[in-house]
């Protein structure tokens, strides 16, 4: 299951959360060594995980995080627009229509193959969740690796500018038009796999 968790601070998945920020550590510190905040030695947790982030989290039957994204609205503090804007050529994209989707969690225990079915099933999720709230515009910033597989997937998408280099590895940023032929230019490549359970 995925579930929408919105306006997170006390909110009931708890330990959808909590398992999420400990993942995302064990990811972006311990094994990209991106510098980043860590709360109490355990959490990656920034300052744009507030109350009007949303959070797209796979769970498993317990409950417990085992893959997730984040999108933020960029007419609010957002992390394209206000540690990376340097990574667009032609300035920040931001707009009551545009979100930021950033933190793509996979953990590694999941071995190859399946990180590779959870990230198909959050980007069909992230599809979803735009086409649902009218969002005709998603932006980011990535891994350049990864953002040459973003770009790839079918949709209408572009780089928002050339890579730049950051402790561990390239970064660079992208941007994705959400037409409304979107789910079935993503199943063009096999990302997308369908409406999926979403649990609010």
């Amino acid at each position: 299951m995925i579930l929408t968790i919105d306006n997170h601070s006390g909110n009931a998945h708890a330990l959808a959360l909590e398992t999420m920020f400990a993942d995302r550590k064990a990811q972006f510190v311990d094994f990209f060594e991106w510098d980043v905040p860590v709360v109490d030695g355990r959490f990656e947790m920034d300052q744009f995980d507030t109350a009007d982030a949303v959070y797209l989290v796979a769970i498993d039957d317990a409950g417990r995080h085992e893959a997730s994204l984040r999108m933020l609205p960029t007419w609010l503090p957002h992390l394209l627009g206000n540690v990376f804007p340097h990574l667009c050529a032609t300035g920040v994209p931001v707009g009551p229509t545009t979100w930021e989707s950033t933190r793509l969690c996979l953990p590694s225990r999941h071995g190859a193959g399946q990180r590779r079915v959870l990230r198909n099933a959050l980007i069909s999720a992230m599809a979803d969740f735009a086409l649902a709230r009218g969002i005709e515009h998603i932006t980011g910033v990535i891994p350049e690796g990864f953002r040459r597989d973003v770009l790839a997937m079918g949709w209408r998408a572009e780089p928002l500018g050339p890579a730049a280099r950051i402790k561990g590895g390239p970064i660079g940023a992208f941007r994705i038009d959400v037409t409304p032929d979107v789910c079935e230019r993503l199943a063009w490549t096999g990302t997308y796999t369908g409406v999926l359970e979403l649990a609010a």
